[in-house]
């Protein structure tokens, strides 16, 4: 019997042909790369030049990628408040790793029924959770149920019990993973097997949801850990506040004092160039950015794992 044409000895090996690249279009390629790579390292570039620059020199001829003269002054300055920065670190750190977690296991025990096609009250909850897409109670409600209902004033829980509100976008995409990557004949063959919903949905479900999971943490970890507002409306006592909230307060006092400056002095333009503006707020952005630059490389990992995971097996 004569072989299908795919089978024919030198199919194989001009399919791989036509998938090879050409040396040429190889380093061109590399090279497109490498140099898109460094125009979005640029601005973080930028940014880390100017926090080790002196403030009259910005003054005079503005940002500069090689600092003209290197100045620790902005860091000086913050170094004085180093008691409050690793304060805040602390609770940032704390908020945005507790935050992080219980988001995601409500999420995903929310999403996942609904993607269940024998789930009686799908619709309903369905509209439940779309429903906030469109409408929402208002900031007053929303300030009082917290305050006034759940007491949470002045306390930690006021920095990660708002988050954990659903998002229904969040819901959205982990409940189209779930109906799209995990096929029904799996749970049905866990189920007869004896397996509880508990134990399908901790053991089969969630490991194999790992780059959704990822992804939707990711989400949760950047809401965390750049959110301020929280700390603005609920808390009074600077030693609960997060790093965003801490910072924001910084570069307050940091605008009351040059205004002092500026009123006092008659707009003496030697005066307020002693005082480090531009290069505090250069160096609170690296201060900030630190811990999310180090988790990118966490999520990445499961990123690319995700990529195999529908992967043809012969």
């Amino acid at each position: 019997m004569q072989k299908p044409f795919d089978d024919a000895p030198g199919s194989k090996r001009k399919y791989k042909d036509s998938l090879s690249v050409s040396p040429r279009a190889n380093l061109f390629l590399n090279c497109l790369f490498i140099i898109y790579s460094c125009i979005c390292l640029m601005p973080v570039l930028l940014v880390v030049a100017v926090s080790f620059s002196d403030e009259k020199l910005i003054a005079l001829h503005g940002y500069k990628l090689i600092p003209e003269k290197l100045s620790f002054a902005a860091y000086q300055y913050l170094w004085f408040d180093i008691h409050n920065i690793m304060t805040a670190y602390g609770i940032s750190i704390i908020v945005t790793l507790a935050g992080t977690l219980v988001g995601l296991l409500m999420t995903a025990m929310f999403a996942y029924p609904l993607s269940r096609q024998d789930f009686d009250f799908r619709g309903f909850f369905s509209f439940f959770i779309f429903f906030t897409l469109i409408f929402n109670g208002g900031l007053v409600p929303w300030y009082l149920v917290y305050v006034n209902v759940l007491h949470i004033k002045d306390t930690i829980f006021a920095l990660i019990i708002p988050g954990l509100l659903m998002n229904a976008f969040f819901v959205i995409i982990m409940r189209t993973f779930f109906q799209t990557t995990i096929h029904p004949s799996i749970i049905e063959s866990a189920s007869m097997d004896g397996a509880s919903e508990a134990r399908i949905f901790v053991q089969i479900v969630l490991p194999l949801s790992l780059p959704v999971l990822a992804t939707i943490g990711l989400f949760y970890s950047l809401g965390y850990w750049n959110g301020w507002y929280n700390s603005l409306i609920f808390i009074n006592n600077d030693k609960i506040i997060n790093l965003q909230y801490m910072m924001y307060k910084v570069l307050m006092n940091l605008q009351f004092l040059l205004t002092n400056v500026q009123a006092n002095s008659g707009s003496s333009t030697t005066e307020i160039s002693k005082i480090p503006n531009e290069t505090v707020r250069m160096a609170m952005c690296i201060i900030g950015t630190g811990p999310m630059v180090f988790a990118y490389p966490f999520f990445q990992k499961y990123f690319v794992k995700g990529l195999t995971i529908g992967a043809v097996k012969g």
